[in-house]
């Protein structure tokens, strides 16, 4: 991705290596000042990353636990903040450790710069991670 990409193309692009399980490369779109944050996580999950680097270690194990599948809705809203777009979309796959359908509904609010993501504010639903099979986003 280049400087000139927009953020909805670098978004796109990091929703297909997700699918492609290419955690390595979904990372490397990232600033290394990047900040990750989900306002709504539950108490002992992560609320904010800082750097390149935690973000890399928060999804290393990211495949253990999620076999997605597919992207079926993804609307993308562009804002007024330069860079900025807040994303809808919904992600299916499997819990690797029980076999049992994955399906998550996300807002996130992010922010592009110079061809790199700097801020991503993952609004995810709290309530899915009731199910001790999902503690797939590691409690560091």
């Amino acid at each position: 991705m280049t400087t000139n990409t927009t953020s909805a193309d670098l978004y796109r692009h990091g929703l297909q290596l997700l699918l492609e399980k290419n955690i390595p490369a979904w990372v490397e779109l990232w600033d290394e000042d990047g900040v990750l944050e989900f306002p709504f996580a539950p108490d002992g999950w992560p609320k904010r990353l800082e750097g390149k680097a935690a973000v890399a270690e928060y999804m290393s194990g990211y495949l253990d636990h999620i076999d997605l599948h597919d992207f079926p809705h993804v609307e993308i809203h562009q804002t007024v903040t330069p860079g900025t777009i807040v994303v809808e979309m919904r992600g299916v796959g499997l819990l690797v450790e029980t076999g049992s359908p994955f399906d998550m509904s996300y807002i996130a609010v992010v922010t592009v710069k110079n061809g790199r993501i700097t801020g991503y504010r993952d609004y995810w639903n709290p309530l899915a991670v009731q199910n001790p099979a999902t503690n797939f986003a590691g409690s560091n």
